[in-house]
């Protein structure tokens, strides 16, 4: 029975999860590779190629786990931001029961599980909210298609679809990085905008807005940063590549080669991150700083990501406000720039 009046709110953060201890390495990397967004292939070859694939990885990515103390704090950290959310919207809509949940794509708490939760809630309103800034059919789709697959509840639903330049998240990622910028002194520095890569060909011929949205990203933290009389020298690199396929480039690790080059430091800025986890405190913090000790470059920093930092929160707070407003999909702020085949914001558009 309904304890209190007013609507009853579920928002629905999304993200990729990751292994909770040594054991569930190998599942998690299965259940990645298993996602056709992922590999793009019939399930009959794509399930026996994830299987594969995660057995001979095991062993190296357990090692990196490891180093984190065994397990991934993805978890952890965004049931930190789903708790701060919660209590920002509460206090916003005091006449409302408010609910945040976390449905992971790839390992605990699964989409399936959450969905069930989710529909024993019994809402009337649902906010769809992936924590990726930035639309991408491998990470934002591949979350909300597998959603619209398992939940059968109650509620209204809408999606929040990208948020690339909500000025929460640009204002805290442009403190963040004054904060590393005065640590570095005045020693000659470039900011990397570091983000996830992609597969070219998800640009070029699906139409993934990704690229350009990471780019409109930078191009705001930039323009705050100025805003407070820092002129930066900065340039956007893509890490974690696998395969042989064409990337989005340059590299990370040509980012600080060619650093290297030119004289300067780097301040490494994980652009298209809200939560630490492997690709930061492995691979930016590890295996990179050791590059670019190697490489000379000097000094390396890094800006941690927003986590529950109070600039982020509000921002992620607008969004579901904004989402409850109104009906459908649509992006946080501006979304996409150009037309984009995988944008699911100008399909409903095209459709309607």
């Amino acid at each position: 029975m309904r304890t209190i009046t007013g609507r009853r709110i579920a928002v629905v953060l999304f993200n990729l999860g990751g292994p909770d201890d040594q054991a569930s390495v190998k599942p998690f990397l299965f259940n990645l590779f298993n996602d056709p967004a992922i590999i793009g292939l019939p399930g009959v070859l794509r399930t026996p190629l994830a299987r594969l694939i995660s057995s001979r990885r095991e062993t190296s990515a357990q090692a990196n786990y490891v180093l984190m103390g065994g397990g991934s704090p993805l978890l952890p950290g965004t049931r930190k931001q789903a708790e701060a959310l919660e209590a920002a919207l509460s206090a916003r809509l005091p006449d409302d029961e408010v609910r945040t949940f976390i449905a992971m794509r790839y390992w605990s708490p699964l989409t399936e599980e959450t969905a069930v939760e989710v529909a024993a809630f019994g809402p009337d309103e649902i906010v769809l909210l992936p924590l990726y800034p930035q639309f991408s059919t491998t990470t934002s789709q591949s979350s909300l298609k597998r959603w619209n697959a398992v939940y059968a509840g109650s509620g209204e639903s809408r999606t929040v679809c990208c948020w690339p330049e909500a000025h929460g998240w640009i204002d805290a990622q442009a403190k963040a990085i004054s904060h590393k910028m005065d640590e570095a002194g005045d020693r000659p520095i470039r900011l990397l905008f570091s983000a996830h890569g992609i597969p070219e060909s998800l640009v070029t011929r699906k139409g993934d807005p990704y690229q350009e949205q990471v780019e409109s990203t930078v191009a705001a933290v930039v323009a705050k940063l100025a805003e407070t009389g820092r002129k930066v020298d900065h340039a956007l690199c893509y890490q974690s590549r696998v395969g042989p396929m064409k990337w989005l480039g340059p590299s990370t690790p040509e980012a600080l080669e060619q650093a290297a080059a030119d004289g300067v430091g780097a301040v490494v800025v994980p652009i298209a991150f809200v939560s630490e986890h492997v690709e930061t405190l492995v691979e930016l913090d590890i295996e990179y700083a050791e590059l670019a000790h190697d490489l000379g470059v000097d000094p390396y920093l890094r800006v941690p990501a927003v986590g529950t930092e109070n600039l982020f929160i509000a921002a992620v707070t607008e969004a579901a406000l904004h989402g409850l407003s109104r009906t459908g999909v649509a992006p946080y702020g501006p979304g996409c720039r150009g037309d984009w085949k995988a944008c699911p914001c100008q399909a409903e558009n095209r459709a309607g």
